[in-house]
């Protein structure tokens, strides 16, 4: 590796911490101001236990998948940057712009596959579970539903074929958008802003407790694909979360995914009832 190759790895790797940086600057504004005008009220004791879970569950995941995702992406990306759909073309804003369309697309596949297909709703069911709606609830995720979601990303990035520091790029703005869209909090002009991005009250939509309407809005940046596809909703839900499924602690909230609705209403069947 030359003098100038070691220098653009460097100025890369600087320029991910900038935007890594940026993204939990991002997360301490937004919970500091949906704390101070916060669109949705939740009682104390219900946002206490969700923040506390959905601390611990990042801390967990993170220890365990942080190196791990980082790491290889960077190198699934490093090693088959020039065989993907878009190698052929030289970097540049066509280029970034095709790659982020292209792997926005991917993870609202992935999003909507997650809750279609019942081995992996299992997990992604515990992201829905948290009764609040709160910007710490883009912590709130199974380990075992990042890890699946890293190998996906990893063929995605075998078939684009861009730069190992664009895709991490792009994975610290998808971070950022994730604490955004879940952030309590009324944003300006939000009905001509949701026209392009997704936005706090599409994803609300999405954290709905009703099927029906929690099946919607699996976009995580770009909001026309929902349009496109036909998963657009917009609507105010009465009530956060499922229904049945609740965790006070991220151990439950691991044990959760391994416990289906038809499960946990079979052994609740079996509990005696008290007397009225």
């Amino acid at each position: 590796m030359n003098e100038a190759e070691i220098a653009a790895k460097s100025g890369g790797l600087i320029f991910n911490e900038v935007l890594f940086g940026l993204a939990i600057l991002a997360f301490f504004f937004l919970l500091m101001l949906e704390k101070k005008k916060p669109l949705r009220t939740f009682s104390s004791k219900v946002y206490k236990e969700s923040f506390v879970t959905n601390t611990m569950a990042f801390v967990i995941n993170n220890v365990i998948i942080t190196t791990l995702r980082a790491s290889s992406l960077f190198l699934v990306a490093q090693q088959f940057s020039t065989y993907g759909l878009l190698s052929g073309l030289s970097d540049g804003p066509i280029k970034w712009i095709l790659a982020f369309a292209f792997f926005d697309l991917a993870i609202y596949v992935w999003h909507y596959y997650s809750h279609k297909f019942e081995p992996l709703w299992r997990f992604h069911k515990i992201h829905h579970s948290d009764k609040s709606f709160n910007v710490s609830t883009g912590f709130r995720f199974h380990v075992f539903d990042l890890l699946l979601e890293i190998v996906y990303k990893c063929v995605f990035v075998v078939i684009i074929g861009v730069n190992a520091y664009l895709v991490l790029s792009i994975e610290i703005i998808e971070l950022f958008f994730i604490f955004f869209h879940h952030a309590n909090i009324k944003v300006k002009n939000e009905d001509m802003v949701s026209q392009y991005i997704i936005t706090p009250s599409l994803h609300r939509t999405h954290h709905s407790k009703v099927r029906s309407e929690h099946d919607s809005n699996y976009g995580i940046v770009l909001a026309f694909w929902d349009r496109i596809f036909g998963t657009r909703k917009e609507l105010v839900p009465v009530n956060i979360g499922l229904d049945l499924i609740e965790a006070d602690n991220f151990v439950q909230l691991f044990s959760l995914a391994f416990l289906t609705e038809r499960k946990f209403m079979k052994i609740r069947s079996l509990i005696p009832k008290g007397k009225k």
